[in-house]
């Protein structure tokens, strides 16, 4: 996609958001020559802070390759954030209802069209205390398999520690970075023209996110865990003990069925 076919909209939202993003946070990318020039593709990508949507989408615009994220309808509703969100070609999941079909043929439709949609796989901020990528959802192996289109892992870190998750209020000084980094195309070879059973689906994003967590060591200079949090284990847990945790109960209040 060219920077021709980026759209007003998002052009707009790029001037508005941009200046504020470079006046807060300092920026250190790397993997930009992963991100494919032409045809369609999908982006996996770790969440940590509420801010970095808007550090990744800054990322990934200055490649000229603009994402279509998948997000929460609700936040299509209010006027002005909704007109940008449909402006920009967003696309909206409606979780746990008849309507929960439509982001998966919309993401499908936009990769065969040659476009890039970003996927969050673990379909809200990650739990695990340490930051690392939590077991992901099977949405983006869904879509992957289906338009055997390239899978490009991306790490980020930074914008959580300028917005810690869950928090509202923002940690300014020292001056943070925004660190991102691009890995090869998964290598998903393995599971196409094979009946996408729950398992085999599985399978597939758990070597998205293994590829997410491996990048994401790399730019913090650690070794990511062996076994990844696993936010629905973590709740039964909690409820075998007796009551719930208060990251419990917004675990079941964000939840996305598979």
């Amino acid at each position: 996609m060219s920077r021709r076919r980026i759209g007003f909209v998002y052009r707009l939202a790029a001037v508005i958001a941009k200046p504020f993003l470079i006046a807060v946070i300092n920026r250190d990318w790397r993997g930009v020559e992963n991100i494919p020039a032409e045809g369609g593709f999908i982006t996996a990508v770790n969440h940590n802070s509420h801010l970095d949507p808007f550090c990744y989408a800054h990322f990934q615009y200055n490649t000229g390759r603009v994402p279509r994220f998948l997000a929460k309808a609700p936040l299509f509703k209010p006027p002005v954030v909704g007109w940008f969100m449909r402006g920009t070609g967003q696309i909206p999941v409606y979780r746990a209802t008849t309507d929960a079909a439509q982001a998966f043929r919309a993401a499908v439709a936009a990769v065969n069209d040659g476009e890039c949609v970003a996927f969050y796989p673990e379909g809200t901020l990650t739990r695990d205390p340490d930051g690392w990528p939590m077991t992901g959802k099977t949405g983006v192996a869904r879509v992957a398999l289906l338009t055997k289109a390239p899978v490009i892992p991306v790490a980020q870190w930074g914008a959580n520690e300028l917005l810690p998750p869950y928090s509202t209020r923002p940690r300014l000084f020292p001056r943070k970075t925004h660190q991102v980094l691009v890995g090869k195309p998964v290598d998903l070879d393995r599971f196409y023209d094979r009946e996408p059973t729950a398992e085999l689906l599985r399978q597939a994003t758990d070597a998205i996110m293994a590829d997410i967590a491996v990048l994401l060591g790399e730019l913090r200079g650690e070794t990511a865990p062996a076994e990844r949090f696993d936010p629905r284990r973590h709740r039964k847990t909690a409820k075998a003990k007796g009551g719930k945790s208060g990251a419990s109960a917004v675990d079941d209040a964000d939840d996305a069925a598979e």
